[in-house]
């Protein structure tokens, strides 16, 4: 490198320093934008999520990734109360006749036990941070027409983060079941 190129260099760098830092000062003497207040949880919820995590809780803290390590899942929640929500492992075994009505009682046992999906309507309790579902039908038909809360930890941005109490998987020996959402873009 020649002399002439190390001083145009420096010249250019001094000059763009000098200008970024009158830029600066010229912007802290406009007066700022007051802060928003943040939305209220009722219209951050709506739109569409997808399942980043889904992790059973157990008493000493462990998580048991109940769907693998990279599930598949979607939450829709719509202005006017009412939601879908589907997951399942990102891997699942197809059935051999490429039949769903002719699955063997293997193939129908790990296609059930590899997803759920349910569907109705919700209320969000924003001075518990809670969210109220309101199931109208599920693939785990115990829950059809049945009422569960879920206590959202996280409604920040592009991150959602709800769980639920015990119950929702007892054979998994869990304290919880916590799901992670991220925005869909």
């Amino acid at each position: 490198m020649d002399r002439r190129s190390v001083l145009t260099g420096s010249a250019m760098t001094a000059l763009a320093l000098a200008s970024l830092s009158r830029n600066a000062t010229a912007e802290q003497r406009q007066p700022q934008p007051a802060p928003q207040p943040p939305k209220p949880m009722k219209e951050l919820i709506v739109g569409t999520w997808n399942l980043l995590i889904i992790d059973g809780i157990q008493a000493d803290g462990t998580r048991v990734p109940l769907y693998g390590p990279n599930p598949k899942g979607v939450a829709m929640f719509s202005a006017d109360g009412h939601y879908f929500l589907s997951n399942m492992r990102d891997v699942r075994k197809k059935f051999a006749a490429n039949d769903r009505l002719k699955g063997t009682a293997d193939e129908i046992k790990a296609a059930f036990e590899s997803g759920l999906t349910h569907f109705g309507t919700y209320v969000l309790n924003e001075a518990d941070k809670t969210i109220t579902l309101h199931i109208e039908g599920s693939s785990f038909p115990n829950w059809d027409g049945t009422t569960q809360k879920r206590q959202i930890s996280a409604l920040v941005g592009d991150d959602f983060v709800w769980s639920n109490a015990g119950g929702a998987a007892p054979s998994l020996d869990t304290t919880r079941v916590e799901l992670v959402f991220r925005r869909a873009k």
